[in-house]
C-alpha cells in the first residue's frame, strides 16, 4: 500500500512539510552543538598546546598547521564530496574529529608532539570538510526557495554557539581541566554524526531522487543540463550519453567521447573549469570573502589587547559583551532575511547588498575600537553582527544557486579563500600590533575590506548598465 501511494505521487498532504522542517531543525541543532564544541576547543586546545610545547612559537606553529590543513581541505573538498557523497563526508569528518579528541582525552599531556600535530591537522581539515558539505547540501535538503531561511538559521546557531563556547571555556577548563573540554567537544561531534546517520538525508541532486520526487529541493536555474549529464553518467551506456548533456539527438561518438573525457578529468582541471565557468561577479564575491576574513583576523587578534586595557580586572567580561552583542546582531540579520525568497541573494541586487554590507561591517568593527562608551559599544558591535550575518547569508545563498555538480567545489574554493585570508591576516596583524596601536591595525585591515567592497560594487554597477542600455536605445524613437 505504501509503494502504491508513493507511485501515485500523492502522499499525505501534511507529511512533507513537518518532515522537512523537522529534519532542518535537527540539522541546525546538531550544527549548533558541534559549533559550540569547536569554539570551546579553540580556547582549550590553545591553552593545552601551550602547556605541552612550553613556548609561544610552538603554539603559533601548531595553530598555523591547523589553518593550513583547513586550507588544503578546501581545495580537495569538492572532489571528495563528488566521490563519496556529502552526507558520508560530513559523518566521516565528525567521526575523525571525535577520534582526535578521544586521543587527547586518553593521552593528556603525555601526547607526543607528532601526534598532537596530527590531531590539530585532523581538526582543521575536518571542520572545513563538514562545512563545505553542509552548505552545498542545503538546497537539496530544504529546497532552493527555502535556502536563505535555512542559511539564516545556521548562521544564528553558529553565532550563539560561538558566544556560549567562548564564555564557557574558562570555567570548564578552570574547574574540570582540558580533558573535560576535549570530552565535550568529542561528544558534540558524535551527536552531529548520529544525527546525520539517523536522518538519512538526501544531499545530492540525482535523476533517481528527482523522479521519486522527493521534491524537497526545488530546481535551480541551469540545473537541467547538470541533471541530464548526471543521469547520462549514471547510465554508463550510449543511450544515457545521447540523452545527456550533449544537447543533440544524433548521439555521435565524438560527443560521447567528450562526455566521458569530462567525467574522467583530473581534479585540478575540473576545479579550473568550475572557476572559469562561473560568473566573474560570483568569483568577486568569493575573493571579497577572503579579504573580509583577512580583515576579521585583525579584530580577533586585537580584541584581547583592548579588553586588557579597557577592563584590566576582568577582560573576559569585555570580550563576552562584545561577542554577545555581535551574536545578537546576527539574530537580527536572520530575522531580516528569513521571509525573503531565494531571489534576494541572486542577481544584481544580491551582489550590491553583499558589497554594501561588507563595507558597513568593516566600518562598525573599526568604530568598536575607537573606545566608545559601553552602551555605544554594544550598539556598534550589534550593527557589525547584523552586517556580518547579512553578508554571510547572502554569499552562501548565492553560491548555493550554482548547479549541484559545481556547488561543492565553489564552497571548497570559498573555504580556501577564507582560511587563507584569515591565516595571513592573523600573522600580519600580530606583527603589526608590535608597532602600531590596535585601532590603527584594525583600521588598516578593514580599510582593505572596504576597498574590496567598493571595487565589487563598482564592477556590479558597471556590469549591470550595458545590459540595459541597448534595450533602452532600441525602444527610444529616432
Amino acid at each position: 500500500m505504501r509503494r502504491a501511494a508513493t507511485a501515485t505521487g500523492r502522499p499525505p498532504s501534511k507529511a512533507p512539510a513537518p518532515s522537512s522542517e523537522g529534519r532542518l531543525r535537527a540539522v541546525v541543532a546538531a550544527y549548533a552543538i558541534s559549533s559550540y564544541g569547536n569554539c570551546l576547543n579553540l580556547i582549550a586546545l590553545s591553552l593545552f598546546v601551550y602547556a605541552v610545547t612550553g613556548s609561544g612559537l610552538g603554539l603559533g606553529l601548531l595553530m598555523a598547521l591547523r589553518l593550513f590543513a583547513g586550507l588544503l581541505a578546501g581545495l580537495g573538498a569538492g572532489a571528495l564530496a563528488a566521490r563519496i557523497g556529502r552526507r558520508r563526508m560530513m559523518i566521516t569528518a565528525d567521526l575523525c574529529q571525535a577520534a582526535a579528541m578521544a586521543t587527547l582525552v586518553v593521552l593528556g599531556r603525555s601526547v607526543p608532539l607528532w601526534l598532537l600535530a596530527g590531531v590539530v591537522s585532523v581538526l582543521g581539515a575536518g571542520t572545513t570538510f563538514f562545512n563545505v558539505a553542509l552548505r552545498s547540501a542545503i538546497p537539496v535538503i530544504v529546497g532552493a526557495e527555502a535556502r536563505v531561511r535555512a542559511n539564516g538559521r545556521l548562521v544564528t546557531a553558529r553565532s550563539l554557539a560561538t558566544v556560549a563556547g567562548f564564555a564557557s571555556a574558562a570555567p570548564v577548563v578552570g574547574f574540570a581541566g582540558h580533558g573535560a573540554a576535549f570530552a565535550l567537544n568529542g561528544a558534540s561531534f558524535l551527536v552531529s554524526a548520529a544525527v546525520m546517520l539517523r536522518l538519512r538525508l538526501r544531499t545530492e541532486e540525482t535523476g533517481d531522487a528527482r523522479e521519486t520526487g522527493a521534491g524537497e529541493g526545488a530546481r535551480e536555474p541551469g540545473d537541467e543540463a547538470a541533471e541530464a549529464a548526471a543521469s547520462g553518467k549514471a547510465a554508463g551506456g550510449d543511450g544515457g550519453a545521447e540523452s545527456g548533456a550533449g544537447g543533440g539527438r544524433t548521439g555521435s561518438g565524438e560527443r560521447r567521447a567528450a562526455a566521458a573525457g569530462t567525467a574522467g578529468e583530473p581534479e585540478p582541471a575540473t576545479l579550473l573549469r568550475v572557476m572559469t565557468a562561473v560568473p566573474a561577479l560570483l568569483l568577486g564575491m568569493v575573493v571579497l570573502r577572503g579579504i573580509d576574513a583577512l580583515a576579521s583576523s585583525s579584530h580577533n587578534v586585537a580584541l584581547p589587547l583592548v579588553a586588557e586595557l579597557r577592563t584590566p580586572g576582568n577582560p573576559a567580561l569585555f570580550m563576552t559583551q562584545f561577542w554577545a552583542s555581535w551574536a545578537a546582531g546576527t539574530l537580527i540579520a536572520h530575522q531580516i532575511l528569513k521571509r525573503r525568497q531565494a531571489a534576494v541573494a541572486e542577481g544584481h541586487g544580491g551582489t550590491l547588498a553583499f558589497a554594501v554590507g561588507t563595507c558597513a561591517m568593516s566600518v562598525c568593527f573599526v568604530l568598536a575600537f575607537t573606545g566608545p562608551a559601553p552602551l555605544l559599544l554594544t550598539v556598534v558591535a550589534g550593527l557589525a553582527g547584523v552586517a556580518d550575518g547579512v553578508t554571510e547569508i547572502l554569499c552562501t545563498s548565492r553560491l548555493q544557486a550554482a548547479p549541484d555538480r559545481e556547488r561543492s567545489r565553489l564552497f571548497g574554493l570559498s573555504a580556501t579563500a577564507e582560511t587563507c585570508g584569515f591565516t595571513l591576516g592573523t600573522v600580519a596583524a600580530a606583527a603589526a600590533l608590535e608597532v602600531w596601536s590596535p585601532l590603527a591595525v584594525v583600521g588598516l585591515f578593514h580599510g582593505l575590506a572596504c576597498c574590496g567592497a567598493l571595487i565589487l560594487l563598482i564592477a556590479a554597477r558597471t556590469a549591470h548598465r550595458p545590459a540595459g542600455r541597448p534595450h533602452d536605445r532600441a525602444r527610444r524613437p529616432t
